[in-house]
């Protein structure tokens, strides 16, 4: 039966030039014959080269069949997906002439899919721009990286080469269901520096660099600013803390106190409204006094950032210039923490 399938007539119409298929008709006999005697490497591509100059369902589906029985798996379900596309967009007569060949193609698709091993090659994170790699002489864009892709078991050769460097080759085998991640290896070119962010070689960790390393740290007059912003910032949020506190003490004293029906404008209060009160008044000058301290501070660092001079020339790794400040507010202040060398 499947002889027979391999062997019918395709019923597409030929769109390629007579000696082309011709040529096509040739390869497609000869592949077969090689195909039923065993000889998959010679019939197999003798079948994709027919295809390739006269396509026809037949021919593809013969060439599925191929690759299968080669033991190339990945390769015969592409081949089998290709030739379910095709038969999705025949007309009824047509799927009627090639319905048996859909219905093999269904089954060994579903069949081989499970069996396919999935490979994932991935590139370290310091790979210059440009490294080609090549998987079996293909051409693997960035999109083809990182991600587990199908392929054929069996051995695999994969490439790598960075721009002017040399090709670094890795080969491995890998066999059906298995599932397998490879760590690419890139060589740079002889004398190519090393990546942005790697230590150079002969520096000592943690130790001062030869050369000089660019400031990393503000100016002095940097930090002042610095500084004033962040007791700016304290004294904002000290003034709108105290400010919140002051209103919730005002609606304990109006609540406690009650005006007095003859003394107008006056208010009699009992203990707590009265000590209310006057943490209401304290309070309230506090917060008049934060906002206006944090305003006064805020146009301060703004000057200072303003006038601030030129930079100075980079500075050496573990030399004067290197700050560090954090900000610390609390509901009663606030204030800033600064560390290093001036």
């Amino acid at each position: 039966m499947l002889s027979g399938l391999l062997s019918i007539a395709v019923a597409a119409p030929a769109s390629a030039q007579p000696d082309a298929v011709a040529l096509a008709e040739s390869l497609f006999n000869r592949g077969l014959a090689d195909m039923l005697a065993g000889r998959h490497q010679a019939g197999c591509p003798a079948l994709a080269e027919s295809h390739r100059l006269d396509p026809r369902p037949g021919r593809l589906f013969t060439l599925a069949e191929c690759e299968a029985q080669w033991g190339r798996i990945a390769t015969a379900v592409a081949r089998y997906n290709d030739f379910l596309a095709l038969y999705s967009r025949m007309s009824e007569a047509e799927r009627l002439q090639q319905r048996e060949r859909y219905r093999v193609a269904l089954e060994q698709r579903d069949a081989l899919t499970p069996l396919v091993p999935q490979l994932t090659l991935s590139l370290p994170s310091d790979a210059p721009p440009g490294t080609i790699v090549q998987r079996d002489g293909i051409t693997l864009h960035q999109p083809s990286l990182g991600i587990p892709l199908p392929v054929n078991p069996g051995e695999h050769v994969v490439t790598t080469k960075a721009p002017g460097g040399p090709v670094r080759e890795v080969r491995f085998t890998i066999d059906k269901l298995e599932s397998k991640t490879i760590e690419l290896e890139v060589e740079l070119p002889a004398g190519e520096p090393p990546p942005v962010g790697a230590q150079a070689p002969g520096a000592a960790a943690g130790g001062a660099s030869a050369a000089a390393a660019p400031d990393t740290g503000p100016g002095g007059q940097r930090v002042l600013a610095y500084v004033a912003g962040g007791l700016a910032a304290g004294a904002l949020i000290f003034g709108s803390v105290t400010g919140l506190v002051a209103l919730d003490e005002s609606g304990v004293a109006a609540d406690d106190c009650k005006d007095d029906p003859g003394r107008p404008g006056v208010a009699v209060c009992g203990p707590v409204g009265k000590a209310a009160g006057d943490r209401a008044k304290d309070l309230g000058l506090a917060s008049t006094i934060g906002f206006g301290a944090g305003g006064a501070l805020a146009g301060a660092a703004v000057l200072l950032l303003l006038t601030e001079p030129s930079p100075p020339r980079p500075q050496q790794v573990g030399q004067a210039g290197e700050t560090r400040w954090s900000l610390l507010a609390t509901p009663t202040g606030g204030g800033i923490v600064v560390r290093g060398r001036w």
